[in-house]
């Protein structure tokens, strides 16, 4: 490439990760790198670790050694090296193996905003390590529209719950927040830049507070800055929702959808889980949202095989999720993970069991998705549009519906990509099939195919 350096990323694991990577990419590519894929040879190969799971330390781990032969597969002459970057909470979960495996670089969380400086001092022959590199959760920059048209804030990190089946704490750290007035300045931004969907992450997001602001008094002064933007909740817990923030989705600009983690429907399992919440408390909150809203879409996620979970523990969880009418539900089977307290646990489900379990989730999962694109027919959306391809228009809805949208001529792609038009969604035809991976994308009709101008 004529010189030009080249870097490689993976991503596995949450939004939170997705934003991080996105902007290190950008950070790369601003300073002149080109982005190719992972499979590809690069002079840098930067992968972004999870570990929430026995599955994401799989992957992590496949991933890592994946990216070690194709290194080792095409080696540069004498004097020159092929980096490899391995970050993310798999990291922090396996530190005294990373950080002493020479075929790699680890870079714990809290110092993963300094890459860029780490990996251009590393391919100028300077051999600076990790403990060289300043912490700070927040200093990752603005990004770019390099992987997504939607751009994530990150405005928290940490947690200070202490589920009984959660590691996060422990590779994350405790709870923090940004300032406000970094965020603001940031959305600003992002806006000028051309974002017209911005996505609030973090790690445990609802229990945000700077000084005298908590998450409800941020997302009021963020639906008050100025632009034609639309203001996304990423995954929230619902143990800090209260009627103010709930009535912040009468504002325009509030996408009216939320992954609103649930675990289990039983109040026997949630206590054990040490969640911040009843199963009779969630459902307030639901019937809040839904009886303001009737179109409002919930989605949630769902760990099965809790130890002790009875077969009754797992029908209270069938029979609410049934209840409330999700229309997607991630489910997890239980994963064992060292040093929690639900590692000592009695009463470890068998795998059989919660692949069981697992699946009977995934089902009413789709018959939700199902149920809740055929109540949305002949509603009225205003769809993002994300890509153009063969005469058809791709994007999600407010509503976080995927939808494709017939054009008379691709030969503006250019110009619908990344606008707002407003669609009419057609009725929605039941697959002949079950297809439980299925998005069930929903067509619809443009009103006006000339797209709505941003302000």
């Amino acid at each position: 490439m004529n010189g030009t350096r080249t870097v490689a990323f993976q991503t596995l694991g949450c939004k939170l990760n997705q934003f991080e990577t996105d902007a290190l990419a950008t950070r790369f590519r601003d300073s002149g790198y080109a982005i190719v894929e992972p499979t590809d040879e690069a002079d840098c190969y930067i992968i972004n670790t999870c570990t929430v799971t026995n599955k994401g330390d799989r992957k992590s781990r496949n991933a890592i050694n994946r990216t070690i032969r194709i290194r080792d597969e095409n080696p540069l002459p004498a004097g020159r090296n092929r980096l490899i970057v391995v970050t993310g909470c798999y990291v922090e979960s396996a530190w005294d193996a990373l950080k002493t495996d020479t075929r790699v670089v680890a870079v714990p969380n809290d110092k993963k905003q300094g890459i860029f400086e780490l990996v251009e001092a590393r391919l100028n022959g300077e051999l600076i390590g990790p403990n060289e590199l300043p912490r700070g959760v927040f200093d990752y920059g603005v990004q770019s529209q390099l992987f997504h048209t939607r751009a994530m804030i990150k405005i928290q990190d940490g947690c200070d719950n202490f589920c009984s089946f959660c590691i996060i704490p422990a590779v994350r750290g405790r709870a923090t927040s940004r300032p406000v007035v970094d965020i603001l300045q940031e959305l600003r931004t992002l806006v000028d830049r051309g974002f017209r969907e911005i996505v609030l992450t973090g790690v445990n997001i609802s229990r945000y507070s700077d000084s005298h602001t908590g998450f409800s008094e941020l997302v009021e002064q963020m639906l008050a800055q100025p632009g034609d933007f639309r203001l996304r909740i990423s995954s929230l817990e619902p143990d800090s929702i209260d009627d103010r923030f709930i009535a912040l989705f009468d504002h325009p600009k509030m996408a009216p959808h939320l992954h609103l983690c649930l675990q289990s429907g039983s109040e026997r399992i949630l206590l054990q889980m040490r969640r911040q919440y009843t199963a009779k408390e969630y459902r307030r909150i639901t019937d809040a949202l839904l009886s303001r809203y009737p179109d409002f879409n919930l989605t949630t996620d769902c760990i099965v095989g809790f130890p002790g979970e009875s077969d009754e523990d797992f029908q209270a969880t069938c029979d609410l999720i049934r209840q409330v009418g999700f229309s997607h539900v991630h489910t997890f089977p239980y994963s064992r993970r060292r040093g929690t307290r639900a590692e000592r646990m009695p009463g470890q489900i068998a795998e059989a069991v919660k692949k069981e379990r697992a699946k009977r989730i995934r089902e009413l999962g789709y018959e939700g998705k199902l149920a809740y694109r055929q109540r949305m027919a002949g509603k009225q959306q205003r769809a993002l549009i994300e890509k153009v391809e063969n005469g058809v228009a791709y994007g999600y809805t407010e509503n976080y519906v995927p939808v494709a949208v017939a054009v008379e001529d691709d030969s503006n792609a250019t110009d619908l990509q990344n606008r707002f038009l407003d669609v009419r969604l057609e009725p929605f035809d039941t697959p002949h099939t079950i297809n439980l991976d299925s998005d069930l994308r929903m067509t619809a009709r443009v009103s006006n195919q000339v797209p709505t101008p941003a302000s």
